[in-house]
């Protein structure tokens, strides 16, 4: 879903249109990696097509569906997706503007990771967790992009690499049990509330000490690192789509104060609330 990378007859990124009604924001080349930050208007198809480049992008709001090997994705703020090069997909923007921000990946990078046997051949697509953590604290560094930013660059797309090939099992392997799934229901809803795990365990029915081996088992993270995730995210999208003031995003999100909502943030983003908010808004 990314506003770049397609092949040269579809896009180029030295006009501020697209023919798929995409415009491109701002986009920086550095180390065999192209970075991009766009825009899709509403009511926006782009039909199928592949990238020369494997890719990296995440949708930073609004929302779109995805045809990828005849199966349907969905998008919304803080989705990730690889794709790797030569893959066809297709895409559908229904709703209100998306912006997307995407990371082209030259071969060079997929070399390197080989060389460390990481399996990098088939797509992910996954929403929040580390791959989007790591996903939005590069695009701070290209956001605020000072001299330390392409080495810190480098150094968090190679993260992304080793996770993406984490993530690349059998889909069997990965099938969650219905109370786990249920528990992540659950802590979707309420995790802006105070959330325990063994209220969580009693609600779906388990002891705790099993819930929470099976939830980093599967999800990757602790319950506690996913409901801190969450509550981020909920405060990006604030962030991004308002200008109500911090501490009425960090009580919503579910942070006690202001202070611990700034530290958690620029702990898991890289930049405090307001330096966020004030990339979005440089335009």
């Amino acid at each position: 879903m990314s506003t770049n990378g397609c092949t040269r007859a579809h896009m180029d990124l030295t006009i501020p249109q697209s023919p798929f009604g995409g415009r491109v924001i701002k986009t920086r080349e550095l180390s065999g990696l192209r970075l991009v930050d766009g825009v899709y208007s509403a009511k926006t198809k782009v039909p199928g097509h592949s990238h020369e480049q494997a890719v990296f992008c995440i949708a930073l709001n609004g929302a779109c569906s995805e045809v990828y090997a005849n199966k349907v994705r969905e998008y919304q703020a803080f989705t990730v997706e690889f794709l790797p090069s030569h893959q066809s997909h297709s895409l559908a923007f229904t709703g209100a503007e998306t912006r997307a921000f995407s990371v082209d990946v030259s071969s060079y990078w997929l070399e390197r990771a080989r060389e460390y046997s990481l399996r990098l051949e088939n797509s992910v697509h996954c929403h929040g967790g580390l791959l989007s953590g790591l996903f939005m604290k590069l695009y701070s560094e290209f956001l605020q992009m000072d001299s330390a930013s392409p080495l810190a660059i480098e150094g968090l797309t190679l993260e992304m690499l080793a996770e993406a090939s984490r993530r690349q099992v059998n889909v069997s392997d990965r099938t969650p049990p219905r109370w786990l799934t249920r528990a992540r229901e659950l802590v979707h809803a309420q995790f802006s509330e105070h959330l325990t795990i063994a209220h969580l365990a009693t609600s779906v029915g388990v002891h705790p000490v099993h819930l929470a081996r099976e939830f980093r088992k599967f999800y990757r993270c602790t319950i506690g690192e996913y409901v801190r995730q969450l509550r981020i995210e909920h405060a990006c999208r604030a962030l991004y789509a308002s200008d109500a003031p911090l501490a009425a995003i960090a009580s919503a999100a579910g942070f006690s104060d202001q202070s611990h909502f700034s530290r958690t943030f620029k702990r898991l983003i890289g930049v405090t609330p307001a330096e966020y908010r004030a990339g979005f808004h440089r335009r």
